[in-house]
């Protein structure tokens, strides 16, 4: 444990929940990094992960952001000028796929489909395609790219708002601050929400719209305890435990 650490973790008093307020002022305290860290929330949730119906997964739009500038890769055939308009930074059908799957191409942070151009698209550089099918090819073409975007967190879901008719309002929303939460099998869930640079006001705000979140989203299955403990830290730094 370094000194700066000691020094931070000296500043939370053991045992105790801090407010929204107190902590942001606590986190900004207790950085232990001489760049611009970054500001994140983790909940442990009292929810059985192995039930479908009890695992969170979602989007929220965070009111100031965290922080992170976001490259957008938008597929699409038939909205290229609504995307690229829209702010996407890079717009493209089967030669972007086939660039992925080739070149392992990742220079992004985020991926929307074009509903409509999803199956013409994902089948353009896949085996097997049957128009006849299609429905169902659809989802199965999918979830071929699910194997390479999925374990990296890029995968587009129906779900979250990036496999939609609106690409370019997706593609606006991730730019101003749209990000996806999800839980994993523990039941843990972390989100980025900030940067230390960040005002008290406007960390604050991010914080109690994450919180609000994942209150709302509760899972009516889930029995006893829902949020078991949740905690703010900077990048490096101690938690501070959270009232709530």
């Amino acid at each position: 444990m370094s000194k700066k650490y000691e020094a931070a973790l000296a500043l939370i008093e053991k045992g105790k929940t801090y407010s929204v307020a107190e902590a942001v002022e606590l986190v900004k305290k207790t950085n232990t990094v001489k760049f611009d860290g970054s500001v994140s929330i983790s909940f442990n949730l009292g929810i059985d992960a192995r039930q479908a119906d009890q695992q969170l997964r979602g989007t929220l739009v965070l009111p100031h952001g965290n922080g992170k500038t976001k490259k957008i890769l938008a597929i699409t055939s038939s909205k290229v000028a609504e995307a690229t308009e829209a702010g996407a930074d890079y717009v493209g059908g089967k030669e972007l796929l086939q660039k992925i799957q080739s070149e392992n191409w990742f220079d992004f942070d985020g991926v929307t489909f074009s509903e409509e151009d999803t199956v013409l698209t994902l089948s353009t550089c896949c085996r097997k395609y049957d128009k006849a099918n299609s429905g169902n090819q659809r989802l199965g073409e999918l979830g071929r790219m699910g194997k390479i975007l999925g374990p990296k967190g890029l995968m587009p879901n129906p779900k979250t708002g990036t496999v939609t008719p609106n690409i370019g309002a997706a593609v606006k929303e991730i730019k101003n601050g749209k990000i996806e939460y999800r839980t994993d099998k523990e039941g843990n869930m972390h989100i980025m929400l900030g940067k230390v640079s960040f005002s008290n006001e406007d960390l604050a705000e991010n914080v109690q719209t994450v919180i609000d979140t994942v209150i709302r989203v509760k899972p009516a299955a889930q029995k006893g305890t829902y949020i078991k403990k949740a905690v703010l830290h900077s990048v490096m730094g101690p938690a501070i435990h959270l009232a709530i």
